[in-house]
């Protein structure tokens, strides 16, 4: 091989090393590129899917704003922080205390008291004491048990446990409480391994809290890969599914024993009626409702009013009438009312039922005065209650309650039938601290209605005994029966009149009504002297008549034997205590002998 030969192969060897070099640094360049690319790829994946270690910042997810507060856990929810500590004691806002924990708490903002009605006694604590009264017997606690912060009262949490069947527990950083109620069937679950506690569903979301292997957890919720806890210590948020065992629902045992409430009944059916006593003179009318009375065996004077808005008893009370009722065999349960002599409005009601020792001396007046007559029972008539009053209404029939209840003096309360806007009156309560809940069935057209209607038809009573018993037991409930019914007298509105009309009305109401309320027999002569025909009216089970006089429609449904039978067949097909009719005088003498088939 010549030299120049040599040189061509050492030159072609030369360029062949050269472009595996440069294809060589090509591959490496390219995998450098990949590999960063990779790297990139897994940096961004293991930014986007791996769990962050952020912590929530928990002055914010406690809504947390001032020192003094306490964050509240309320069961399985973070609620606005309605509590405080102060010496080491966790005090809860009064209104939430009420609405959530024991609605028979009772704050007085003019006297500055807390009540709590037990069936014997009343507990009484003034702001600022670690004192109490039970029955005029002073107790003392180790911490201050009600304090007021401007006009907001907090009530010690470890005073309301006393009375309410709840637990609660108090920690620290950030301080917080949390409150339990609900101890049957919880759906719990034991962590499986250590983890974090999510604000969120999803491993970016911050963390709240960590728990570990062996923990409890409450289950609020569950989604596909998440659950929704509750921890130990109050804290509510996300852990993975598979982060969780052993899930099974659980219920705690309680050691809360409810107070009884005894109640008098008095073992057979109640055929009561009411007596419209205006001034002392008609107190000798006991004799002649008596003996044209069949079957009655409780009658219902109207003796008492309250006389002004400081709790004082108007009384036209008679002992004669209680002993003449008594030789009869008829108890009498004096009725008081809020209206038609002494107060009679809305706000005359509140004021007298807002003041603490305003119902303290009408209880005492009220019971002083039973006790001097021999009354057996009390009939609660109150008719001015509005919205506001409702809380204040109810405390007097607590505090009423207990008194009668020492001296076994039977507590009976009125009702409208039950509807959106008389909730106020509070049948359940009423159903638990009186002996008798009695719903006046009538007046479902009433003196100022803007259309003619039936006084008490018979879906109007059946609606009034179907609501009430959602609330109050058969036993306790007595259905009030009209002996009056209205005749009504419909013109239609002129044109000026049905210009002024607002709203809807002239639509709705294109006729002027007014009516006169008659008793049985007056009723039914206004009818015969029409020559009008009757006819029944079978939705509303009473019998019916129409006339005109020039261009003024007359309408009546009457209350007779057919529609008292149809309501009184209902007080037996719900199983009710009895009877209670308005009023005496009205009715016709032959009714008293269709009632006795129905309460005998």
């Amino acid at each position: 091989m010549d030299s120049r030969e040599a040189a061509y192969r050492r030159r072609k060897a030369r360029a062949k090393r050269k472009r595996r070099r440069k294809i060589l640094g090509k591959l490496l360049s390219f995998l450098v590129v990949f590999l960063a690319i990779v790297g990139l790829v897994a940096y961004f994946g293991w930014k986007r899917y791996s769990p962050t270690k952020e912590r929530a910042d928990l002055t914010q997810y406690f809504k947390i704003t001032a020192n003094d507060q306490l964050a509240v856990i309320f069961n399985n929810e973070v609620v606005e922080p309605c509590a405080i500590s102060s010496e080491g004691t966790a005090y809860l806002q009064f209104d939430v205390i009420r609405d959530k924990l024991n609605d028979r708490f009772y704050w007085d903002s003019n006297e500055n008291l807390l009540l709590y009605t037990l069936p014997n006694d009343t507990v009484t604590v003034g702001v600022g004491s670690r004192e109490y009264t039970v029955s005029k017997e002073q107790q003392t606690e180790n911490y201050v048990i009600l304090k007021t912060v401007g006009s907001t009262a907090y009530v010690a949490l470890d005073f309301v446990k006393k009375y309410s069947d709840f637990d609660f527990e108090v920690y620290d950083d950030p301080g917080r409480v949390s409150i339990v109620t609900e101890f049957d069937n919880i759906p719990t679950a034991t962590v499986s391994k250590d983890t974090a506690v999510r604000y969120q569903g999803g491993v970016k979301s911050p963390v709240l809290t960590d728990i570990v292997k062996g923990d409890e957890v409450v289950i609020v919720e569950s989604e596909e890969n998440w659950k929704k806890v509750r921890t130990k210590d109050g804290f509510i948020g996300y852990v993975k599914n598979n982060t969780l065992k052993a899930q099974e629902d659980k219920s705690i045992q309680r050691n809360f024993t409810q107070p009884e409430f005894t109640s008098i009944s008095k073992g057979y059916t109640i055929n009561m009626v009411w007596h419209n006593v205006t001034n002392e003179v008609a107190n000798a009318n006991i004799l002649q409702v008596l003996a044209n009375s069949k079957g009655l065996n409780t009658i219902a004077p109207t003796w008492f009013h309250v006389a002004d808005t400081s709790g004082n008893l108007s009384s036209i009370a008679s002992a004669d009438y209680v002993n003449y009722a008594h030789q009869a065999n008829v108890e009498v349960w004096a009725t008081i009312r809020d209206f038609d002599g002494g107060i009679n409005s809305y706000d005359e009601t509140y004021e007298l039922l807002s003041y603490t020792s305003r119902r303290t001396q009408l209880v005492n007046q009220l019971i002083a005065a039973s006790l001097q007559y021999g009354l057996d029972g009390i009939n609660v008539d109150f008719e001015k209650v509005s919205q506001e009053c409702g809380v204040h209404f109810i405390q007097f029939i607590r505090e009423l309650s207990v008194k009668c209840r020492q001296n076994q003096i039977v507590l009976s309360v009125d009702n409208y039938v039950p509807k959106g806007f008389n909730l106020q009156y509070n049948r359940k309560e009423q159903g638990i601290f009186a002996d008798y809940v009695v719903i006046m069935g009538y007046d479902e057209h009433y003196a100022g209605s803007p259309e003619a209607g039936s006084v008490s038809s018979y879906n109007f009573v059946k609606e009034g005994i179907e609501e009430t018993l959602k609330e109050v037991p058969a036993n306790k409930v007595i259905s009030g029966i009209p002996f009056y019914t209205r005749l009504w007298a419909q013109t239609p509105k002129t044109a000026d009149e049905l210009a002024t009309d607002e709203g809807t009305d002239a639509a709705e109401y294109p006729d002027k009504v007014s009516s006169e309320a008659y008793g049985m027999q007056t009723a039914k002569s206004k009818v015969a002297q029409s020559g009008a025909s009757e006819f029944w009216d079978d939705t509303a089970k009473q019998n019916y008549a129409e006339w005109y006089v020039d261009s003024t429609l007359y309408r009546i449904w009457l209350e007779d034997a057919q529609s008292i039978s149809a309501k009184l067949e209902l007080m037996k097909e719900y199983g009710l205590a009895g009877t209670a009719a308005w009023a005496s005088g009205l009715e016709d003498p032959a009714i008293w002998d269709v009632i006795l088939q129905y309460v005998n």
